[in-house]
């Protein structure tokens, strides 16, 4: 056979080979944005700021309590310890009225970024499950 119908065939087979036809099909490949793994499930509890007003008002309250106990020197001292004793819980009643808790979610998304999704209630799934961000907000569980 002579050089140049080797070099011929080995071109022609070369091309073949690399033809749409006889190439690999590429996997498709869904890119889902907003998809990621669950890494943790926290729940948070922040406790709310005081505004003041429920140390007035509970320093009001006690003051008037106080104010009822002894007499004379007593019941000056009385008034204002309960007037501070009122204060102080007042203030602690508010913080406790005000105060928020919630769920943490922390996700890998398929990008390998890492985010938070803060939710209201004990989301229904748990670590390792594959979730998608709804709206910027909500999470869905995403079937397997």
């Amino acid at each position: 056979m002579s050089k140049f119908l080797r070099v011929f065939i080995s071109i022609a087979m070369l091309s073949a080979l690399l033809s749409p036809a006889f190439a690999q099909p590429a996997a498709a490949e869904s890119v889902c944005r907003s998809c990621g793994v669950v890494e943790s499930i926290r729940f948070v509890q922040k406790k709310g700021e005081g505004s003041g007003l429920g140390a007035v008002a509970g320093g009001v309250l006690g003051g008037v309590l106080g104010h009822q106990l002894g007499s004379g020197r007593g019941n000056t001292v009385a008034t204002i310890a309960g007037a501070g004793a009122g204060a102080y819980a007042g203030h602690q009643v508010e913080r406790n009225v005000k105060k928020k808790s919630y769920y943490a979610v922390t996700l890998r998304m398929d990008d390998g970024e890492h985010r938070t999704i803060t939710q209201g209630s004990r989301p229904p799934f748990h670590d390792g499950d594959r979730v998608k961000i709804v709206d910027g907000k909500r999470l869905a569980l995403v079937a397997r």
